[in-house]
């Protein structure tokens, strides 16, 4: 398959159907509304990645939510994780400012790009193992366009799984917050971190300095370009 450009991906990704359940269910949402976004006019479509063309490190998602990216049609904008991934990208200066409200709001990211595993908001968060499978050549092919790729954060288990898929890794290391997997054969490494949901931030499974330490880290995998340095397990 001849490579393609972050713009060729993008509208392959916002024209895709292949899922009819998550067609259904996200053309479902952008009507029904929330009754606190009832004056918007949603997205109710695939989300492209979002970020650095020239990017150094792709973050992994899971899927758009209901009534944040598909709402605002861009990654992690307009919902509580949003909230959190943003500001600690900001704080390690791969964010060009700490809020993420819509797409125009003048947020730019630096040496870093954002995707998902799954591009449709599914039902309860929870989209099938046909649909990952699915969707997951869209990542495939960013990583590919990412010519000065270096790293991959996978926020929760199942991007954490994808990746290591996706890199002919599958059952190399269990998932676990901090988890580092070196750069092996020209491959990107791979750091796991828990993902920044309203249910691990509000129970403190993910609290700030513990999310604060993945994106340091990156920052010094991309300083000394090597992978035995440093700690595995950032806490």
């Amino acid at each position: 398959m001849a490579k393609r450009t972050i713009p060729e991906i993008e509208g392959d990704v916002i024209s895709c159907q292949k899922c009819p359940r998550l067609v259904t269910w996200r053309e479902q949402v952008a009507v029904e509304k929330r009754r606190a976004f009832r004056n918007e006019v949603y997205w109710g479509r695939p989300v492209p990645g979002f970020g650095d063309p020239c990017a150094e490190i792709l973050v992994v998602g899971l899927a758009p939510g209901a009534h944040g990216s598909n709402r605002t049609g861009r990654m992690f904008t307009g919902d509580a994780s949003g909230d959190f991934l943003y500001p600690a990208l900001f704080r390690a200066g791969f964010a060009s400012q700490p809020t993420a409200i819509q797409v125009g709001d003048s947020l730019t990211l630096n040496r870093l790009f954002i995707s998902a595993v799954c591009r449709c908001a599914p039902p309860d968060n929870k989209p099938s193992p046909v649909e990952i499978q699915t969707c997951l050549p869209y990542l495939q092919a960013e990583m590919t366009a990412l010519s000065n790729l270096k790293g991959l954060v996978a926020l929760g288990k199942i991007a954490f799984d994808a990746c290591l898929k996706i890199l002919n890794l599958s059952g190399s290391s269990p998932f676990s917050h901090g988890v580092l997997i070196e750069s092996r054969s020209g491959r990107p490494w791979l750091l796991a971190s828990y993902h920044p949901s309203r249910q691990n931030t509000q129970t403190g499974r993910l609290t700030q300095t513990m999310f604060d330490a993945i994106w340091q880290t990156c920052r010094s995998l991309l300083r000394t370009g090597s992978t035995s340095l440093l700690d595995p397990h950032p806490q």
